[in-house]
């Protein structure tokens, strides 16, 4: 080979070893760019996810505390016109506000003292007055009242220091005062402002946990609401998803998977759970008001109608999931069953089920997780109606805790607004819980195969 041909090979390696070095750096580059494209989509989920949950908490954490005005209020039996106080139709009855009333004004009355008439006559309030003073005072304070007279008859014509519950506007003055205006407009009148802004400055005010907002059901007056109807009344209806969903799931399942033949009809309902698994909420929610409302003639806006109607819901997503399980379980642990002498439902029962069952608990509480938190199904059966009460069984009526944050963030109302996130805040440690135990009980009951 001649000095000629072995500088042309050289040159031609140079440039191959040049070309391939160029393609890898292209290839390099081109990896770098797809790996930031997937960082940055993650940092920008989670980003909006962080912005979100800061959006809530910070509209919703004030509603965990309660403003309270402490108040000597006197129990004078002609005022709340009661002769007995152990009886009980006496003591409903009576006249709360009246004594309310009196306690505000002669707290007005000691608050001004120092500019009343040298002569010392009372200073008087006008009616429109007395109505504003009156205002600052929660509605529910007649109930505080009434079950201290309750709990010692002997309070009668006695005084007696209480902590009263405030008006929801007053509870947002409270809890905006450092603003100074900025992006805060109290209902208040200048008025009632500097009544309050008094009662501050004598530590007449102060400000507790909520205790009414997990205790109570709905209410008109925001810091009389609380979520316990709503609540109480998801977790039965979560309990019906749970108990009818669950086992015929599994069992629509376990048949399809290793019972049902491989023909046009098997294909059919596959095809149709597939289908139902991908169907919005709400047909799930027209579906529950033609059948179980329009033909069952079942009553509206009870937990068994609307766990129904999750059911059916859910069914589809369970069944998809339980047979993802089944048929993850290798061929394998069958044929050693079946090596051993095993029937085919002491196969299914005592090795493919429980090798399954992390994954269909997976999917049935992620399954469970997003029924609890479906709106759009529950407005069609009536779940949208005002209840106060907490439900005792399944067929009281009752609301759900999705549909009490629909109802309070339509109110006008601030206070509403608050507690609304203040109950999305409740529904996500929920949400979030039962994908946390889904997670754990993936990895507590996994089992290798190996």
């Amino acid at each position: 080979m001649t000095k000629a041909t072995t500088k042309v090979s050289v040159g031609k390696n140079l440039k191959t070893i040049d070309l391939v070095q160029r393609n890898l750096a292209k290839r390099k580059r081109a990896e770098w760019r797809f790996r930031a494209y997937g960082v940055s989509a993650i940092l920008f989920g989670l980003a909006c996810l962080l912005i979100l949950f800061s959006d809530i908490i910070g509209k919703g954490h004030g509603a965990f505390l309660q403003t309270q005005i402490y108040l000597e209020v006197t129990f004078d039996s002609q005022r709340l016109n009661i002769d007995d106080p152990t009886r009980d139709a006496q003591v409903r009855r009576a006249n709360y506000d009246n004594v309310i009333s009196q306690a505000l004004i002669v707290q007005h009355e000691r608050d001004n003292k120092a500019t009343a008439t040298k002569a010392g006559s009372p200073i008087t309030l006008s009616a429109l007055d007395k109505r504003q003073l009156l205002n600052l005072i929660s509605t529910g304070a007649v109930y505080t009242i009434r079950q201290s007279l309750n709990d010692n008859p002997r309070l009668l014509n006695q005084t007696v220091g209480l902590w009263l519950i405030a008006d929801d506007d007053v509870d947002n003055y409270v809890k905006n005062i450092g603003h100074d205006g900025k992006g805060f407009s109290s209902r208040l009148n200048k008025q009632q402002q500097e009544w309050v802004n008094n009662w501050i400055a004598k530590d007449q005010v102060r400000q507790v946990f909520n205790t009414t907002f997990f205790t109570s059901g709905d209410s008109r007056e925001p810091e009389q609401a609380g979520i316990r109807s709503a609540l109480v009344g998801s977790l039965y209806m979560l309990l019906v998803t749970i108990g009818l969903t669950f086992p015929i799931g599994i069992a629509a399942a376990v048949y399809l998977e290793e019972y049902a033949a491989k023909n046009r009809v098997t294909d059919f309902i596959e095809v149709n759970i597939n289908n139902l698994a991908a169907v919005p909420s709400i047909i799930f929610g027209l579906l529950g008001l033609a059948i179980f409302i329009g033909f069952f003639d079942m009553p509206r806006s009870v937990p068994l109608m609307g766990g129904l109607v999750l059911t059916l819901m859910t069914l589809p997503t369970i069944i998809i999931s339980s047979r993802a399980a089944i048929k993850a379980v290798p061929p394998s642990i069958r044929d050693a069953a079946y090596g051993l002498g095993a029937s085919k439902m002491q196969v299914v029962l005592h090795h493919v089920i429980p090798l399954a069952m992390p994954g269909m608990l997976t999917g049935a509480i992620i399954g469970f997780a997003l029924a609890l938190g479906e709106t759009a199904p529950l407005l069609m059966i009536g779940m949208v109606a005002f209840i106060v009460d907490v439900p005792n069984g399944l067929m009281d009526p009752s609301s759900a805790l999705p549909v009490q944050i629909f109802l309070w963030a339509d109110s006008p109302e601030r206070a509403f607004i608050e507690r609304s996130s203040a109950a999305i805040m409740v529904l996500l440690i929920f949400l979030i819980t039962m994908n946390g135990l889904a997670v754990w009980l993936r990895h507590r009951l996994g089992r290798s195969y190996q």
